[in-house]
């Protein structure tokens, strides 16, 4: 479909520097096999809307016999998003989910209470050489779903919504943007997107949303004279009128936002909440290892280890 009525391109320029109120260049981090580029939370920046964590994983190479290996590991309070572009990953969970995740889906899992889950490559692809793209994000959950009974969906790529302009095609992962909503059940109004630009194609950025903000995985964009490049977050000011003009090689870049949130949440390890007394119980819990006995089991395909608790 092409841009509905109200979201006429504007011109990039017609909007000054003071529209971009936060600029992010991710700290990168080894994990031994592959780097992950984590643009939130950042010193200067929290969350964008609910989104309140944002890793690039990889570009990663792999020979023959290696992958990733992600042991099983708790959360509370969010919902993680998984969304690739180049490789897969097995997701197991506590509440008995294993779903392998291919370019283009999305896994959705609702931690809520409480939920164990691992993601590795499987045992098929490491039997050659194999790569890793991806993005993986954190949505905050409103303070009065953050105890909710844990849950999991896949969406196939063929179910999400396709956004098609010229210059733009869009894959809808989450929430509601141009007209369209994805399957996943969200819990605010939010809205993320993978978003591919031709060469000089103008994006104008979902103008019914609260916050908005964008990441460049490949190529650049330019917004009032300035050009941004790869591995690069800017977040906007609130009812500006904002649109994207692709680079000379084009670009490859997320679009989110949404609602923000009633407040700041505590954010320690993989435990997001509202209340630090609720984070301090789940550490307890976790540090215990009395499987199923309390906020956490581990998957039941993948009981052979956990990531311990950090010191």
């Amino acid at each position: 479909m092409s841009w509905n009525p109200g979201m006429t391109p504007a011109n990039p320029d017609d909007v000054g520097m003071d529209s971009i109120e936060t600029v992010i260049v991710p700290r990168a981090r080894d994990l031994g096999s592959f780097k992950v580029r984590r643009a939130l939370p950042a010193p200067q920046r929290q969350m964008v809307g609910p989104f309140i964590f944002f890793d690039q994983v990889g570009p990663a190479e792999f020979i023959s016999g290696q992958g990733v290996d992600v042991r099983p590991h708790p959360h509370i309070g969010l919902a993680t998003v998984t969304y690739l572009y180049r490789g897969e990953f097995q997701h197991r969970d506590s509440l008995g989910t294993d779903q392998l995740i291919l370019p283009g889906a999305v896994n959705w899992m609702v931690a809520g209470q409480g939920v164990t889950h691992s993601e590795r490559t499987s045992e098929q692809t490491r039997l050659q050489p194999h790569s890793l793209l991806g993005i993986q994000t954190w949505v905050a959950l409103p303070e009065r779903q953050e105890e909710v009974a844990a849950s999991f969906e896949h969406h196939g790529k063929e179910y999400l919504p396709i956004i098609e302009d010229a210059g733009v095609h869009m894959r809808l992962i989450l929430g509601r943007a141009y007209g369209e909503t994805a399957p996943a059940s969200v819990f605010s109004d939010m809205f993320y997107a993978d978003v591919t630009l031709q060469p000089g194609a103008l994006l104008p950025l979902p103008d019914d949303h609260e916050d908005r903000g964008l990441y460049v995985v490949g190529g650049s964009v330019c917004i009032a004279g300035q050009e941004f490049g790869e591995a690069q977050m800017m977040v906007f000011r609130p009812g500006d009128r904002i649109t994207l003009l692709a680079g000379s090689q084009g670009a490859r870049i997320v679009i989110l936002g949404g609602e923000t949130l009633n407040g700041p949440r505590y954010v320690w390890w993989n435990f997001v909440s509202s209340s630090k007394e609720r984070i301090e119980e789940a550490k307890e819990q976790w540090r215990q290892a009395r499987w199923g006995e309390g906020l956490f089991d581990l998957p039941p395909d993948d009981r052979a280890e956990h990531i311990f608790l950090p010191d």
